[in-house]
């Protein structure tokens, strides 16, 4: 390097480093199942208020409700496959 010096890091160093840098981005990538737990819980709530009101409705109140967090269950999912291949495949 012209006008500076250069800096060569060990092998094992930087070993570490992309260990240190997988294992936080999968704690950070398990914070995106919070998401779905508490829009779950809403959406149950919800579920449970409209039974209350219209129970002669109750079986087409929970299969729009399952369906519903079953798609919103899967970003949490797709957090948690992410976060594992962070720690056992990096």
């Amino acid at each position: 390097m012209e006008g500076g010096r250069e800096v060569n890091f060990s092998p094992e160093f930087l070993d570490a480093i992309m260990k240190a840098a997988a294992y936080l981005g999968a704690g950070i990538g398990m914070i995106a199942g919070l998401g779905p737990g508490i829009g779950q819980g809403f959406a149950a709530g919800k579920a449970v208020e409209a039974v209350g009101r219209q129970p002669e409705a109750r079986s087409d109140i929970t299969a729009t409700m399952l369906l519903g967090q079953a798609v919103a269950e899967t970003t949490g999912i797709y957090s948690f496959v992410v976060s594992l291949l962070l720690i056992f495949v990096v």
